[in-house]
């Protein structure tokens, strides 16, 4: 707003500065006359002063704005403040509330701690001692809460926000870490109460490691939290620091407009001091001027006073704005204290947290100090600034007052005085000015200050502000998040009312039912209270003794071992007094068979005494547990009560827990009525076992047998008890689970509504988005459209002018015509008006090169249209093809689909052949095993075929449109009806078939126990063995048949989970293909409407192609009748022509010829132009047909296609019709197999039947005993009448079987009493008859042991019977598992359909939309169709147009030329008389242009002047328009100074109008909000009361639970003394079992340590194999790096094998040449050689002569038998050796070289020999004659080093053969060795080996050729070379 003041104010200055300029030169242009009197300068000077004035005003003016700106803004922070501190009251009084909650809630907390305490006391538990703490520790978290507004103050909103949610979710961990390590505590103070024996330290140490865990990530989660509010502190602190730079920014730009007006007051400063140095020359005629300036400043002085008044004024509100300031201070310091006041109260124990809230308080408190300082340094400032502007204006008044009185008074005296004492007036007054504008100036730059401080005291309060308008809306966002959490709850609560309502017509039949019980609950009220807490406390220890009892089970099952074994040891004890009986009847050997079985009994006593000691040692188990639990209840209720108060408004969810639990309390009542029956009866039962056991003690002998039979009673009657515990264990847990069940699916449907409400508001927002779009779009289509329409008007007018030049050109073509009569007719006027002409024609031709430019124009638009349809057609393809793409997915996924379809088929077949093999090998083996009579099972059966007929008649019928769609989730909510319904009976169904087999396992277990003692009590006197080999045969056959009906219920089991799953995939698939169709449905739909789009466009394209050629051609066919006609007049004019004039104009003729030939020329080249593209337009039109051909035939392809879909999905409905008739018939099959299964029931009941009959016969045998069949039968028929009552599953027949069932036990009972009887007469019987008769008591004895054989049998039957009742009730348990997660299956199949059913509006929404997308499109595509038609239409017409044009064009021409051709032909000579007389008319006509130019310049001369003076009028004209403009200008501009003046008294007038309405408005605003605070408060204490109101009805709640809780603990002390009896046995069975347990740990332990040992044993062998394997990799990888160097080597052995072969050719090469050299050189010898050999021979001594001789003759070849034969005929002479040596018979006498010798022939000669042969070589080595060099030093050898000249030795010559010492062989010759350039074969190393030692083997280097070694050393061995390639 202060940006805008300041801009505004510049513009009006800017305004004023432009004005003043334009109106300065105005009236310096005007005043030019009257500078001449002398009267220019004061004008002047009173102009600038009325600048400053008016710059003064408008400053003056601008501030009053700022001020009533300013006004306006305090005005409004008064309203925020207000508000702030309303809602600041309503969060305080909120908050006082809360706290009264609070509190009452924490005393509760603490009275029920209080009870439990005690009770926890009274139990012997002394752990509530740390119950306060806890109490205390879990209501930190809200105080925290209290606090937390006040300390996030400087941080944004939405951050506090997010902050305070966080401190909740962690003050709520905080809490509950707490509660657990207060129950831990409890935990470990009550393991220290109970006794440092039960502590293990391992417990301790994970306990331990647990607090460990949990501290640290305590402090991690701090640390984090600590993180995140630093980040949150950095944030807000950078937009602080964005706040401020910004404010610097603004105080700059200010600053900087201060200084450019101050520049600007500073040079009319300026101006003034220049006229101050004029002012001194006027004289007299300046006193008017003068006071007229006196005038003025009086004007300026009141001006100043009322800027003073208005200063005052602006410091008067600037107090008044300090002292609202501090009074909204006050209220915020009060209102802060009063925050304040309730926090310290409740943060006794968080004085730590609340250091922040205290610095920031007192940071707060700073920061206001420093504004009042900074407001009472404001305030001095402008209290002295109006002191001094009082003194000021005082002292100025004082001086203009006399100066006035002086002017008045001196009038009359002289001028010159006058004069001198107005220039001294007129200088003080400017000094006095001067001084009032410095002043002026000051007072405006601390005015600016004020303004800046102002400025920032009202930022600063603006700051304040915010925070307590962030403060304010984080309580108004609590407050709101508190009602959206009421209509939230309020939302649940009408939801779960609906649902009440459901469940309210749904159990209507149980209302009715529990209408009879309403009355009696009033009264039972209490009662039922108290058996809650007694159920309560039993769950507890039910829950305790499961583990317990599974271990007891485990020791019973050894027990029953145990006794048979014992029972065995019996028999055969029998059957050794049998034989001692027969052997010897006396009485001594009975009574130490007797003392025998007594020691045993007393093992077995003593035995017993250890189990029941174990047991009590479990039963004191059971009790620490039940504490624990105890304990563990108390923290569930601790949080129950915190979720009740915390959903205290969700009273509707109470009431239907409520009648939940009036339902539960009735199911209990009915238990607890059936447990105490139970108890009675087992009362009397108990009564009649110790009658029968005192008669039976009568009877026996000893005591002992007595104590053994107790002890066994005893620990049935505990298997019982705990058989009864289990079961109601289980019904607990099931209740448990179904409540939770509840509460999960009651929690799942308000998360599933919070999300259908979240996806609503984005699919809101989303639609809110698109329609933004759409009224974008709309708004181009609307600009387009216009744009269009724009174009059509253009087109149109072109069309027009078009129209219209042709008119005109027929008109031109007319009046050519009318001219050429004219020339014929006058030929000497012919020549001015063919200039005429020509201009015209010119004229024309340029209109006409206008129009082409136009057409061509217009063709490049219908181009460019052109490619953007192709477009169009292109992007339509491309959407095609995506249409094909999406048929082709749909038909991959039907494929998918079927294939699925039949996978499944497949499998349900496999699965029915499986079951019906099954049925068919049970039927075969019935049909082997059983051939009795079987009843009829159709009473059984019909229930079951009319349950299963119920559920077919749910099952859906499956059509695939959203009526049927609708018809499934009907029947799906049908179903749930059902299914609940069906629930609630297998529920009470389950309760009364455990409550029978209660009763009969009971009753059995009674006669089990009677029949044992009765078989105990006989078996003590009868033994004998008969019938075993049947009796074991049926037993045999009986475990087969309940192996086989085992597994019948497993499989069954098998196929009803199989039968859900499949039920669940079924629904899953019929949604798939429902959503499948509709999406084809929806493609097809779209698909025809394109289709038929396209086919509409494709016939209207062809038919309006037709009607333009049809068009074109009837234009055509109008232009070529014109053009004829024309041709015709044409004709006929040439005739006439012809005919009048033909000899005149033959020289025009001839030139117009020409042009006409030229013109034709260029018509030819327009017309093929127009040609080519009338051929492109055909190309076009005809590619656009065979576009529209090839899219016909696409949308002919989709048709097939779309139909070949509709084919396919008709298949897929014909495949799932037969799906579904399928899976009917496996349902069939289903129910064949049930049939079968009662029938295989109903063969197990029969075989129950033969076995009675055979325990008939066997009673038969025995007459005494009548009665014993019966009572064996009846609960052998109990069983299959229970097994079929579980199938069928209806509560009346069970009713009528339950009454049956108490006659049957009462007659049992009425038969034990008589078989007692029996027992009692026959002992007596048996006791007369053993003294007389013992064939009598034999066959009794053998009588009495097959009775006992067969009850053995009855008893095993019994306990297989007891089995398969188990497994029943398993597989029953399953059943009811299965139907659960298939209603769990159903409500997320609903919850599916819902989701499906969002998920379908969100398509048809997106659909539609694209539907007018697609609508919208075609309009478009339409109109531009239309255009492009219309473009099509005018170019065919402009064709045709131009086509008649060329046709018209070429038939002149050839008319022209036919006339040329036939003048040619038949008038030569008048053609040449012509052309004579053309060239005269020629000559004619250039004198006649002469003149026409002279003419034309003439009249161009005077155009010209004429021109020029037009320029000059108009120039006039302008300069009085611009004099009368600025006239007008100065007329308007004083008019708009008067009106400016009027209208801004006016605008005053109005704002204060307005200004004091808007006061009103606010007084009343302010007043309607005070009513509204009041309203909100009223309602909020209203509120509270209720909440209130409700606290005190739950108080009351709790204190009868707490009666409740003493009631029932006191029970509970009853059970606890009842327990610690159980304990005692238990102690002894669980130190059996710690034996026990202890030798198999033992065992255990040793063959663990034998696994170990061979588990390490195996990893050893183990880590060898690895290491092996590792050596193996390793060595392979060197193996495969050896196979690749290898190859390598081998590649380089075939590259060096080819160079051999390469080298041995050069070698056999120089071999040859060596051979053929040694041919020639063979008989050769070197003459100088033998020279010095033959002069060495006679300077050698006479003794060594014939050494040198032997070296001659060796080199000369000779054999040693030969020299040795002349040297022995050396005394002959020496004419025949010189004969020899030089005699011609030699062939080798020639002086070639020899080979030398091999260094190994050197060693035949002696040494002397060869050391005078060194001599003789060293003293021929000088010779006095140059050496003659060999041919060897000429060729220079492969080794040698660069240089090959011959040696200057002459030793080298000779030495050389010498010195190699090689043999004959080519290798080593090195005179051969240059010629072949072969590759030297010996090594240096040879030839150093091969001369040892001796001088002449000794190489020389310098003549001889080196040799190069070779690479590979001769050291190196394969073995070495791959150990160095396995070290790399």
């Amino acid at each position: 707003s202060l940006v805008g003041q300041v801009g505004g104010s510049l513009s009006t200055l800017t305004g004023q500065i432009s004005s003043f300029t334009k109106d300065m030169l105005l009236e310096g242009t005007e005043e030019v006359g009257e500078t001449a009197t002398d009267f220019g300068i004061p004008s002047s000077n009173l102009r600038d002063a009325e600048n400053t004035y008016t710059t003064l005003k408008s400053e003056n003016e601008r501030l009053k704005k700022v001020c009533n700106d300013l006004e306006e803004k305090h005005e409004a922070a008064e309203l925020q403040i207000k508000q702030l501190s309303i809602e600041y009251r309503n969060q305080l009084q909120q908050k006082e509330v809360e706290i009264s909650h609070l509190k009452a809630r924490h005393h509760a907390l603490q009275e029920q701690l209080q009870t439990v305490q005690s009770a926890a006391q009274s139990a012997q538990l002394g752990a509530g001692v740390l119950s306060s703490t806890t109490t205390s520790t879990s209501f930190v978290p809200m105080v925290r809460h209290a606090s937390s507004g006040f300390q996030g103050d400087d941080m944004d909103f939405g951050d506090v926000i997010w902050s305070q949610q966080e401190i909740n979710r962690l003050s709520n961990d905080v809490s509950r870490l707490q509660s657990e390590v207060d129950h831990w505590k409890k935990i470990a103070q009550f393991s220290k109460i109970q006794g440092s024996s039960n502590t293990d330290e391992n417990e301790i140490c994970n306990l331990q490691n647990i607090i460990k865990d949990l501290e640290q990530r305590l402090s991690k989660k701090t640390d984090e939290h600590q993180h995140e509010l630093s980040v949150l502190q950095d944030a807000h602190h950078q937009k602080l620091a964005e706040i401020s730079r910004r404010h610097r920014e603004e105080l700059g730009e200010y600053e900087e407009r201060i200084e450019e007006l101050e520049d600007q007051l500073q040079k009319g400063a300026g101006i003034e001091s220049g006229l101050q140095s004029s002012m001194a020359e006027s004289t007299a005629t300046r006193l008017k001027e003068l006071e007229d300036e006196v005038r003025i400043v009086n004007q300026k002085l009141s001006s100043v006073e009322e800027e003073k008044k208005v200063v005052l004024k602006g410091l008067e509100l600037v107090k008044m704005e300090k002292s609202q300031v501090t009074q909204e201070y006050e209220r915020l310091k009060a209102e802060l204290s009063k925050l304040q006041s309730p926090v310290p109260r409740e943060q006794t124990n968080l004085e730590t947290r609340d250091d922040a809230s205290q610095q920031a308080e007192q940071l707060l408190q700073a920061e206001v100090l420093r504004l009042q300082q900074a407001l009472l340094d404001a305030e001095n400032e402008i209290t002295r600034l109006t002191q001094s502007d009082q003194e000021g204006f005082q002292k100025e008044g004082a001086v203009l007052q006399p100066q006035h009185d002086n002017t008045t008074s001196t009038s009359t005296e002289g001028q010159n005085l006058e004069l001198i004492q107005l220039r001294q007036d007129l200088e003080k007054k400017q000094h006095e000015l001067n001084e009032i504008m410095a002043e002026k100036e000051t007072l405006l730059a601390e005015l600016e200050e004020l303004d800046k401080q102002n400025q920032e005291a009202t930022q600063h309060m603006i700051i304040l502000k915010q925070q307590l308008s962030k403060q304010n809306a984080e309580a108004a966002d609590t407050i709101n998040q508190l009602k959206m959490d009421t209509d939230s709850e309020k939302r649940r609560t009408s939801k779960l009312e609906a649902e009440k309502m459901e469940m309210k017509e749904e159990l209507e039949a149980q209302r009715e039912k529990l209408t009879q019980c309403t009355f009696a609950l009033n009264d039972l009220h209490m009662t039922k209270q108290q058996l809650e807490n007694t159920v309560k406390s039993l769950e507890e220890q039910l829950k305790k003794s499961q583990d317990s009892n599974l271990k007891n089970k485990q020791e019973i099952v050894e027990i029953k071992n145990h006794l048979k074994c014992r029972e065995e040891e019996l028999s055969a004890v029998q059957t050794e007094l049998s034989k001692v009986n027969q052997q010897s009847y006396s009485r001594d050997q009975d009574l130490s068979t007797k003392e025998q079985e007594i020691s045993k009994l007393n093992e077995q006593i003593a035995e017993n005494k250890l189990a029941s000691k174990d047991l009590d040692e479990s039963v004191s188990a059971l009790q620490i547990e039940k504490e624990m639990l105890h304990i563990a209840c108390e923290e569930l209720k601790q949080q129950l009560q915190e979720a009740n108060s915390e959903r205290s408004k969700t009273a509707l969810e109470k009431d239907t827990m409520l009648e939940a639990l009036k339902i539960e309390k009735g199911r209990l009542e009915s238990e607890l009525n059936q447990a105490e029956k139970r108890l009675l009866e087992q009362a009397h039962k108990y009564e009649h076992t110790i009658e029968e056991l005192s008669n039976a003690r009568n009877m026996n002998t000893t005591a002992l047998q007595f104590e053994h039979e107790r002890l066994v009673k005893l620990n049935r009657e505990r298997d019982f008890e705990i058989a009864e515990l289990k079961r109601n264990i289980e019904q607990m847990e099931a209740d448990h689970e179904e409540t939770k069940e509840m509460l999960t699916t009651s929690l799942a449907g308000q998360k599933q509504l919070a999300e259908l409400i979240r996806e609503k508001e984005v699919f809101a927002e989303k639609c809110k988005a698109r329609a933004v779009e759409l009224e974008q779009e709309h708004n181009v289509y609307l600009k387009d459209s216009k744009r269009l329409e724009l174009l059509k008007q253009h087109l149109e007018e072109k069309e027009r002018s078009l129209s219209a030049m042709k008119e005109e050109n027929n008109h031109l073509k007319e009046e050519i015509e009318r001219l050429k009569d004219q020339q014929n007719r006058s030929p000497p006027l012919a020549e001015p008006k063919t200039l005429d002409i020509i201009t015209e024609l010119e004229a024309e031709v340029t209109q006409l090169t206008v129009l082409k430019n136009s057409l061509e124009e217009e063709l490049k638009l219908n181009k460019r249209t052109l490619e953007e349809q192709n477009q169009k057609l292109f992007q339509l393809q491309q959407t095609l093809e995506e249409h094909k793409k999406e048929i082709e997915e749909s038909r991959f996924q039907h494929e998918q689909v079927n294939i699925a379809h039949t996978q499944v088929c497949l499998a349900k077949d496999e699965e029915i052949k499986n079951l019906q093999s099954t049925i068919e090998q049970i039927k075969t083996q019935l049909c082997n095993q059983s051939h009795v009579i079987r009843p009829d099972p159709s009473d059984l059966f019909q229930e079951t075929k009319v349950q299963t007929l119920n559920g077919e008649n749910g099952s859906e019928k499956h059509d695939l449109s959203k009526v049927e769609i609708e018809r499934l989730v009907k029947g799906i909510k049908e179903r749930e009806m059902e299914i609940k319904l069906l629930n609630e009976k297998n529920v009470s169904l389950s309760r009364q078939i455990d409550q029978l087999s209660r009763d009969e396992i009971g009753k059995l277990t009674q006669i089990i126990q009677e029949k044992n003692l009765e078989i105990q009590a006989l078996h003590a006197r009868v033994s004998s063995s008969a019938y075993r080999q049947d009796i074991l045969y049926l037993q045999q056959q009986l475990q087969a048949y309940a192996m086989e009906r085992e597994q019948v219920l497993a499989v069954l089991s098998e196929k009803t989970r199989e039968n859900s799953q499949l039920k669940t995939d079924y629904h899953k698939m019929v949604d798939i293909v429902a959503a499948k169709e509709t999406a084809l449905k929806k493609l097809n739909e779209e698909n025809q409407k394109l289709a038929n789009e396209f086919e509409s466009s494709s016939q209207g394209m062809s038919r309006e192609t037709i009607k333009n050629l049809s068009r074109i051609i009837r234009e055509k066919d109008i232009e070529m009748d014109a053009l004829s006609q024309k041709c015709q007049t044409l004709l006929t004019v040439l005739q006439t022509s012809n005919m009048g004039g033909g000899s005149e104009l033959g020289g025009i003729n001839s030139n117009q010829f020409e042009e006409l030939l030229q013109e034709r020329d260029k018509l030819k080249q327009q017309v093929k132009k127009m040609e080519e593209w009338k051929q492109q337009v055909t190309t076009t039109v005809q590619n656009m047909q065979h576009e529209s051909i090839y899219f016909q035939e696409e949308l002919q392809r989709l048709q097939t296609e779309i139909s070949a879909d509709s084919e396919n999905s008709s298949r897929l409905q014909i495949e799932y019709n037969g799906l579904i008739q399928s899976y009917e018939q496996n349902e069939q099959k289903l129910k064949t197999l049930s049939q079968e299964l009662v029938q295989v029931q109903y063969s197990i009941g029969e075989l129950s039947s033969t076995k009675d009959f055979i325990l008939e016969k066997l009673d038969m045998v025995a007459p005494s005993l009548p009665i014993m069949p019966s009572a064996a039968t009846k609960p052998l028929e109990v069983a299959p009448n229970s097994a079929s009552q579980r199938l069928t599953a209806e509560s009346k027949p069970l009713n009528e079987e339950l009454e049956h069932m108490k006659k049957e036990l009462q007659e049992k009972d009425a038969t034990i009493q008589t078989l007692q009887e029996n027992n009692q007469r026959l002992s007596d019987s048996m006791a007369a008859s053993s003294e007389r008769t013992q064939e009598v008591f034999e066959l009794e004895i053998r009588q009495l042991k097959e009775k006992c054989d067969v009850l053995q049998k009855s008893l095993r039957e019994k306990d297989l019977l007891i089995k398969s009742k188990s497994d029943q009730l398993l597989s029953l348990s399953e059943n009811l598992g299965n139907k659960e997660n298939e209603n769990e299956v159903l409500k997320q199949a609903v919850t599916n359909l819902k989701e499906r059913t969002l998920a379908l509006e969100m398509d048809l929404c997106k659909l539609k939309e694209e539907n007018d997308k697609i609508v919208a499109k075609c309009r478009e595509k339409e109109t531009e169709f239309r255009a492009l038609q219309e473009t099509n239409m005018q170019f065919s017409v402009r064709l045709r147009e131009k086509e008649f044009e060329s046709h018209s064009m070429t038939e002149k021409a050839l008319t022209f030329e036919k006339l040329l051709k036939d003048r040619e032909q038949g008038k030569t000579g008048e053609l040449n008389q012509l052309l004579n007389e053309a060239k005269s008319m020629q000559e004619k006509a250039v004198a006649f242009q002469h003149e026409r130019d002279q003419v034309m310049l003439a009249l161009k001369q005077k155009q010209m002047e004429t021109s020029a003076l037009q320029n000059e009028v108009q120039h006039l004209r302008d300069k009085e328009q611009r004099l009368n403009q600025e006239l007008e200008r100065l007329r308007n501009h004083l008019l708009e100074r008067e009106d400016t003046s009027t209208r801004e008294t006016l605008a005053a007038e109005e704002r204060e109008s307005k200004l004091i309405k808007k006061v009103q408005a606010l007084e009343e605003k302010l007043l309607s909000s005070s009513t509204a605070v009041e309203n909100a408060s009223h309602q909020a204490s209203m509120q509270v009361e209720s909440l209130q109101e409700q606290l005190n009805i739950v108080t009351r709640h709790r204190d009868e639970s707490v009666l409740q809780l003493t009631m029932a603990q006191e029970q509970v002390k009853q059970y606890a003394v009842s327990l610690a009896n159980l304990q005692m046995v238990l102690e002894q069975f669980q130190q059996e079992e710690k034996a026990m347990y202890s030798a198999e740990l033992q065992k255990h332990q040793r063959q663990t340590e034998e696994w170990k040992k061979k588990v390490e044993q195996l990893e050893e062998k183990v880590i060898s194999l690895q290491e092996r394997l590792e050596e193996a990799n390793a060595a392979l990888d060197s193996a495969s790096r050896l196979t690749e160097q290898v190859d390598l080597k081998e590649e380089q052995i075939e590259a060096l094998k080819r160079e051999g072969e390469l080298k041995q050719e050069m070698l056999e090469e120089a071999q040859k040449k060596l051979m053929n050299l040694i041919n020639s050189t063979e008989g050769k010898v070197d003459k100088v050689l033998m020279r010095n050999l033959f002069i060495g021979h006679f300077h050698t001594p006479k003794n060594k002569r014939h050494e040198v001789l032997r070296l001659m003759g060796s080199i000369l070849g000779i054999d040693k038998d030969e020299l040795e034969q002349l040297l022995l005929e050396d005394h002959k002479g020496v004419t025949r050796w010189m004969t020899g040596w030089f005699g011609g018979g030699n062939v080798g006498s020639k002086s070639v070289p020899s080979t030398p010798l091999r260094p190994t022939h050197q060693s035949v000669f002696n040494s002397s020999f060869s050391e005078l042969f060194v001599k003789f070589l060293e003293t021929e080595s000088r010779p006095t004659l140059p050496p003659p060099t060999l041919s060897v030093h000429d060729m220079k050898p492969l080794g040698a080093t660069g240089t090959s000249k011959p040696s200057t030795n002459p030793s080298s010559s000779i030495t050389d053969p010498a010195g190699l010492g090689t043999s004959r062989r080519p290798d080593a010759n090195p005179f051969l060795a240059p010629r072949s350039a072969a590759v030297p074969l010996i090594t240096p190393a040879n030839l150093g080996t091969g001369g040892s030692g001796h001088l002449l083997m000794k190489p020389i280097s310098n003549a001889l050729p080196t040799f190069t070694p070779l690479p590979v050393a001769p050291d190196a061995s394969a073995g070495a070379v791959l150990k160095d390639l396995l070290k790399q």
